[in-house]
This record gives structure tokens, C-alpha cells and sequence, in this order.
């Protein structure tokens, strides 16, 4: 398996995903250019892509769909309210006939050589869902968006070599920002993002011997940054009631305008 962040933020996401016969994008949203010059640094093309994954229909995760879906003819897969929402976004534009495929959560499906589960996430957005991929015994996956979590989320994120998880913002430069009032009370809701602290918390039930490397994604350019997203989330890994220290994995951020190196298992 290969596993790379094209880009990860508040203000586009773009993730890959392969076993290196069937390749994976979830979200694209950033532009077509740069996806493609992103999927060029890992030595792939947007020709080489099977089929995209959609989390939900907010415009930082389908920003350069409709440019790869008419362009590529690339498969779209993505639950029922997602694509209800992306025909509402008059940015997106027309999408081929035929190219969309409707999933729900809890109902896995083959993409080639992989296997995808998609799981309910707690997001204000029409039918948000996370994705966990897997190939043979290796797994992977991508949970961002989510404004809080419960044992239904831990049981989809077990197992796992590679996560990328949300670490969204610092609630103390949240509340002291500038964002109004109504912004804050939707970030801090259940149906907003995971803070600095809640990832860390939630990483600490996750982490087993098999976990290669945890990336940290979906950074507010406002309300935090990567020094704070990764000393907070490792300080709460390493004193949470858990037996790991942080330092016993490879944490990294999920940079918001480069391409991760990849991890390949």
C-alpha cells in the first residue's frame, strides 16, 4: 500500500491511496493543476487515478472535481446526499453522465484490488462520511471533519497502519480569533472539527503495535498551526490513559501546501 496528503487544510484536501494496481484519490479539493503536479511528486498522473472518493460536499473537498471528472472521466463515488449537494454548487459545474455512484456508510465495496468502508462522521453537511481502504491485512485511512466521536469511530479506525486524522484548531485561538460568533459555535459544535486536544485524545484509544505513521490533516489557517497541532496532540497521546508515548510513532502534520512524503507498506 502507498498512502500520500496531496494537501490537507481548511482550505483544500486532497488525499491518495493505492496498492499500486488500483489507485485512489479522497477529496479533491484543491485545483486540477494541483493535483496533478501533486500526484507528479509521487511519480503518478491523474490518468492513473480509478476512482474518487467524496467525504462530503463542502467546497475545500470538491473544489477541482468537476475539472478531473470531465477531463479524466474519472468514477465518482460518494453517498446520495454528497452528490445531492454537489449539484447545488454552481462551481463545480456539469458532471458526465454516468461517472457518479452512489455509496452509503456501512456498506463496503470493491474498487479493484482494494477494499473501501465507508463510515458516518458528525459533520454539518448533507451525508458526511470518513473512509477506511484496505488491501489483504493492510489498512488505511482518512477521518477528518468530524466534530466529535464515539465508539462507533474508534471501531472503524482499529487496525490501522496509516491514519490521517483531523487536528482542526486550538480552541483557545479559536474563541480569542476573529471568526464570528456563529462560526465558533459551529467549529466547537458536534457537527463541526476535532480540536488539537480531542485528536490527541482520540489518537490515544487508536494506537496499537501495528501503527506505522499518524499524519495530522484539515489545519485551520486561522485558528492553528502545525507546532501546536503537533505538541498538543503528542503531549495528549503521552499523558492520556493509555500505555503509548507519543515518540513510539511516526506523527507528522499533513501540510496544507506540500505534498507529504509517502508511506508505503
Amino acid at each position: 500500500m502507498r498512502f500520500c496528503s496531496i494537501a490537507s487544510g481548511s482550505s483544500g484536501n486532497c488525499i491518495f491511496a493505492g496498492d499500486g494496481t488500483t489507485s485512489l484519490l479522497v477529496d479533491a479539493g484543491i485545483s486540477g493543476t494541483r493535483i496533478e503536479k501533486g500526484l507528479n511528486e509521487i511519480d503518478m498522473t491523474t490518468k492513473d487515478v480509478d476512482g474518487i472518493l467524496l467525504t462530503h460536499e463542502h467546497s475545500d473537498h470538491i473544489k477541482g472535481l468537476g475539472v478531473l471528472a470531465r477531463r479524466y472521466g474519472i468514477p465518482i463515488y460518494a453517498t446520495k446526499g454528497t452528490l445531492e449537494g454537489i449539484k447545488k454548487c454552481a462551481s463545480v459545474g456539469k458532471i458526465p453522465e454516468g461517472l457518479c455512484h452512489v455509496i452509503e456508510a456501512d456498506a463496503p465495496f470493491a474498487l479493484g484490488g482494494l477494499f473501501i468502508f465507508p463510515f458516518a462522521i458528525s459533520h454539518d453537511a448533507a451525508e458526511p462520511v470518513g473512509f477506511r481502504i484496505e488491501s489483504g491485512e493492510k489498512r488505511c485511512a482518512v477521518a477528518t471533519d468530524m466534530g466529535c466521536y464515539d465508539s462507533y469511530i474508534e471501531r472503524q479506525l482499529t487496525g490501522l497502519d496509516v491514519l490521517l486524522l483531523e487536528s482542526n484548531h486550538d480552541v483557545h485561538m479559536l474563541e480569542a480569533g476573529r471568526y464570528p460568533y456563529y462560526l465558533k459555535r459551529r467549529i466547537l459544535s458536534d457537527h463541526g472539527h476535532l480540536s488539537n486536544e480531542t485528536a490527541g485524545q482520540l489518537l490515544g484509544r487508536l494506537l496499537n503495535d501495528k501503527v506505522r505513521h499518524v499524519f495530522l490533516g484539515h489545519l485551520s489557517r486561522e485558528n492553528n498551526y502545525e507546532a501546536l497541532a503537533y505538541e498538543t496532540v503528542c503531549t495528549e497521546v503521552t499523558l492520556g490513559d493509555n500505555p503509548w508515548m507519543s515518540g513510539d510513532f511516526n506523527i507528522t502534520i499533513a501540510h496544507r501546501d506540500m505534498v507529504s512524503e509517502p508511506v508505503e507498506w
